[in-house]
């Protein structure tokens, strides 16, 4: 039968997950990092997922596909609510993927060293921070995301310093910061952008609006993109 349901297009898919996580039916999961449709027969063509996806990657189309089974939805989440009490493998989004993190006690410093904050403004959410400041009159513009502060534990020292720094998270905000970003190159004298991420997929979101910020800008700026492992180490 031909009916609405949804198109997912993979090169536009940064991996967050946000829409398997919004899709009821489960119909959506996570397939080496993308979103993919598992089963025609899941979707109902309602697209609760639209709104979530910060990249525009989905969309309807009309085609011939199985009609919605609502039984087989129900059997469906149905296992999956018993799974989740079942050691089994992660399929979301590998950004959610539980571990622990074990590091060296020889890196544990004996004796508390003193150190000063280099957040040189306020605001510093992305969504929170004006388009125009007196701050980022002839700034090194700093872009991270939450997480990697947390990663690296020199973050203020190796790459705050001497910067201005503004922070987000695409998975979380569910939006796509690249208007803002371009808005405040674009009314700024920014001398240079750096972007901090973590290696997770979901941090694709922030490396991407950051650059079509700067395509869209017109300016010719030098920029960099510096990805952090889980782990807290910087990655060639």
């Amino acid at each position: 039968m031909i009916r609405r349901i949804i198109q997912i297009d993979e090169e536009k898919c940064n991996g967050c997950g946000a829409c398997a996580e919004a899709c009821h039916e489960g119909a959506i999961g996570m397939v080496n990092g993308k979103a993919t449709l598992l089963r025609d027969d899941y979707c109902d063509g309602l697209g609760d997922c639209l709104p979530t996806c910060p990249t525009g990657a989905i969309s309807f189309v009309e085609r011939e596909a199985s009609a919605y089974d609502e039984k087989a939805v129900q059997e469906n989440m149905r296992k999956k609510a018993k799974s989740n009490h079942a050691a089994v493998p992660h399929t979301g989004c590998p950004g959610s993927r539980m571990q622990r993190i074990q590091h060296s006690q020889e890196t544990t410093p004996s004796a508390r060293v003193h150190t000063e904050s280099q957040l040189g403004q306020w605001p510093c959410q992305i969504k929170l921070v004006p388009t125009n400041a007196p701050y980022f009159d002839g700034a090194k513009l700093l872009i991270v995301a939450d997480c990697s502060a947390y990663a690296y534990a020199r973050m203020h020292e190796d790459f705050m310093r001497g910067k201005i720094t503004i922070i987000g998270c695409p998975k979380l905000d569910s939006i796509d910061y690249s208007e803002k970003l371009t808005q405040i190159i674009q009314n700024n004298n920014i001398q240079s952008v750096t972007v901090v991420r973590m290696e997770v997929p979901c941090c694709g979101g922030l490396e991407l609006a950051a650059k079509k910020a700067l395509q869209a800008s017109g300016k010719f700026i030098p920029w960099q993109i510096v990805t952090i492992s889980l782990g807290g180490k910087i990655l060639e």
